[in-house]
Parts: structure tokens; C-alpha cells; sequence
């Protein structure tokens, strides 16, 4: 009997050791089931995010792959302007040493005319224009006009047109200059060059002498600008600027 008690106590022992077991590998278990969606959501979570990251560099790659393509594109948009407003300043050039103003102009819009400034500050109230028509008879034309103003001594520049073509147009052979800019000031003395200002979508070309006479350093400089503006699919010539020192 006695040890039918101990057989049954360690019985109800093993009992209670593999119920205790079990409870473990039961709440292990649950616990395992329950920690597996946390660490599927945060991998997948990760994965998103790396996703993201690399669609916003590739995002990022291409804007900067737009940017270098205009900037190309705008440059050579630039080069072409550039080229195509250089051959007709040669042409225009060409036709003022010749003095054949009818092929001068061909270059100027009937409605716009072409302006005339005998220094390089551009005066839209005093300097004079010309339609199309009126340029090409000029050089015959006898009448008086006032041009502006000689610096220094502020008289008036009162020619006709031929008499100011040989001194404030075609006064040096601007055909074989020292240097070619095209939109930018070469020549500059006292007086403000406002051609930019003026002419804000024009594009212009220098034609420039840097000096003739060693003695004067450079301030004998000369320089005649040709300023052309786009007109439809035409560019066409709206200013000729003479510039030269200013006091």
C-alpha cells in the first residue's frame, strides 16, 4: 500500500512536470506566433523604405540629367544665335565699307527702322532712326540732321548723312578689326554703355580697334556696334552704334 502511495506520488510528479512542459511549449509558441507578424511588418517596412530611397535618387539622377541636356541645349541655341547674328554684322559691315546702304537695308525692318548713336550711351529721345526705305538713299540725301551732340563740347552734331557716316559710322575699316565681341562691351571710356538696356533682346557685335597710336596708351580706341534684334525668323539690324574715349 505504502508503495502504491510513492508510485502514485511520482506518477502525479511526472504528471505535473509535463503539464508544466507543455504550458511552456504552448506560451513559447504563442509567444513565436506572435513575434513573427512584428518582424515580417518591419521587414517589410525596411524594404519600402529602400524602395523610396532609391526611386527619389533615381528621381534625382534624371532632374540632374534635364538640367546638363538644357543647359546644352541652351547653349547650343546660344551658339547658333550667335553665328547667325555674326554673318549678317559681316554682311552689314561689308556693305558700309562698300557704302551701299540698299544692301544695308535688306537687314532693317520696315516698321522697327535702325537707330543711330554717335557715342556708346544710346539716347532713345535724341538719336535718330531710319525705316527701311529711307536707308537705302541716304548717302544721296543733302538734308541737315542733328545726330546728338559732340562730346566735351556739347555742340550739335549737325551733318548730312554722309558727312556723320564718315565720322560716326565707317570713321576706321571695320572689316579687319583687332577684335570681334558679340554681346559684349569691349571698348568702354566715360560714358555709360547702355546698348543692354536699351536693346534687351537684341544681340549685338563689336566690331573693335584696341588703339592706333602707341603715344595715346589705348585711348585712341574705336569701335562700331552693330545691334540686331529677332524680328519673326529674321534678325534684324535695329541699331549702329559708334563708340570712342568720352571725356
Amino acid at each position: 500500500m505504502k508503495k502504491s502511495v510513492i508510485i502514485l506520488g511520482i506518477l502525479l510528479l511526472i504528471s505535473l512536470f509535463i503539464f508544466a512542459g507543455c504550458q511552456n511549449d504552448s506560451q513559447t509558441t504563442a509567444e513565436s506566433t506572435t513575434a513573427e507578424p512584428e518582424t515580417t511588418v518591419s521587414s517589410t517596412g525596411s524594404e519600402l523604405q529602400e524602395q523610396l530611397d532609391l526611386a527619389n535618387q533615381t528621381i534625382t539622377d534624371l532632374n540632374e540629367q534635364i538640367t546638363l541636356l538644357q543647359d546644352q541645349l541652351n547653349s547650343e541655341q546660344t551658339s547658333t544665335i550667335s553665328n547667325t547674328v555674326l554673318l549678317s554684322a559681316l554682311d552689314v559691315v561689308q556693305a558700309l565699307k562698300d557704302q551701299d546702304m540698299s544692301v544695308v537695308s535688306n537687314y532693317v525692318d520696315a516698321t522697327i527702322g535702325v537707330r543711330f548713336t554717335p557715342y556708346g550711351y544710346v539716347d532713345t529721345s535724341n538719336d535718330l532712326s531710319f525705316s527701311s526705305t529711307a536707308i537705302a538713299t541716304l548717302m544721296q540725301d543733302n538734308t541737315l540732321y542733328t545726330w546728338g551732340a559732340y562730346d566735351g563740347s556739347g555742340d550739335p552734331i549737325t551733318k548730312t548723312f554722309s558727312d556723320y557716316f564718315s565720322e560716326f559710322v565707317y570713321d576706321e575699316d571695320y572689316i579687319s578689326p583687332h577684335i570681334i565681341g558679340i554681346n559684349t562691351v569691349i571698348g568702354t571710356g566715360n560714358s555709360i554703355n547702355n546698348i543692354a538696356t536699351v536693346y534687351p533682346t537684341a544681340t549685338f557685335v563689336e566690331f573693335h580697334f584696341t588703339g592706333f597710336d602707341p603715344q595715346y596708351s589705348g585711348i585712341d580706341w574705336s569701335s562700331l556696334i552693330l545691334v540686331f534684334e529677332p524680328v519673326g525668323s529674321d534678325w534684324k539690324l535695329i541699331g549702329i552704334v559708334h563708340n570712342q574715349w568720352t571725356i
